[in-house]
């Protein structure tokens, strides 16, 4: 929260050096009076915009990397709970008994594939499709393709998939 503070005041800071900068130059061009101050004040402001603004680029390039760096860390995470799912996939797939052709099948019905659009990537009749996927059904023992997908989405829930997550990426760090 501090940080927010931080970078809020640097941006009033900023904005507060921009203003006397176009200030300054309006008054010249447009030829304003105004009421003199010593010339040495007028340098001491003019250095203090200036160094506000110089932090403004430094800070907010440091706000910058900061941000890239979460980023990238957030991309990495999201890579192995991905990678977590899909074995969570296999996993239940095993359990369950699936055949190759059942697992893609399952595969297309959890992506929320409709059965003809499954038969066209998979170059076989509707027909086959649906018999698959009674076939899953049974095997998963639910009674259609919500009932399929909550069981994952309460794999996700109970936190299964945090644990595979967790456990592939302790393995990577002792490979």
């Amino acid at each position: 929260m501090t940080n927010r503070y931080v970078l809020i005041g640097l941006l009033v800071l900023q904005v507060l050096c921009a203003a006397f900068f176009v200030q300054d130059i309006v008054v010249s061009v447009l030829q304003l009076p105004v009421p003199p101050i010593s010339w040495e004040l007028y340098e001491l402001i003019e250095i203090g915009a200036a160094l506000g603004l110089i932090l403004g680029v430094v800070f907010g390039a440091l706000v910058v990397r900061h941000s890239a760096r979460s980023a990238a860390r957030a991309h990495d995470q999201l890579r192995i709970v991905s990678g977590a799912f899909m074995e969570l996939l296999e996993e239940r797939f095993e359990e369950w008994g699936l055949t190759p052709a059942e697992r893609e099948v399952a595969l297309f019905a959890i992506k929320g594939l409709t059965i003809p659009e499954t038969a066209g990537l998979r170059n076989t009749s509707e027909g086959t499709v649906k018999a698959q996927t009674n076939a899953i059904y049974r095997k998963a023992g639910v009674n259609g393709r919500s009932q399929l997908l909550s069981l994952f989405i309460e794999d996700l829930m109970n936190g299964d998939i945090a644990a595979a997550a967790q456990a592939a990426q302790n393995s990577k760090r002792t490979a």
